[in-house]
């Protein structure tokens, strides 16, 4: 993990970067303590397709809706403790 300084970093700024995104892990640092580390950014998900959206609600697994709301459910378990 080679380290470099704040003022070797500025001087070589897009090279340290081009290491990052190589995969190299590339550490700048204040007076000879690691201060900064760059890492490249994971690539951005595609956005979802209505391809996508149709494989779901084809493979979507069946739910039954509860008999009671959660209100009444909070209010029955709150009341069974008082009895």
């Amino acid at each position: 993990m080679p380290a470099h300084s704040v003022a070797e970093a500025r001087n070589h700024l897009s090279a340290l970067i081009d290491r990052a995104r190589a995969g190299e892990t590339v550490v700048i640092t204040r007076h000879g303590t690691p201060v900064v580390e760059l890492t490249p950014i994971a690539p951005a998900p595609r956005p979802v397709s209505a391809a996508d959206l149709d494989f779901l609600a084809r493979h979507r697994v069946g739910a039954r809706r509860p008999d009671t709301d959660a209100g009444t459910l909070v209010s029955d378990l709150r009341d069974a403790e008082d009895r």
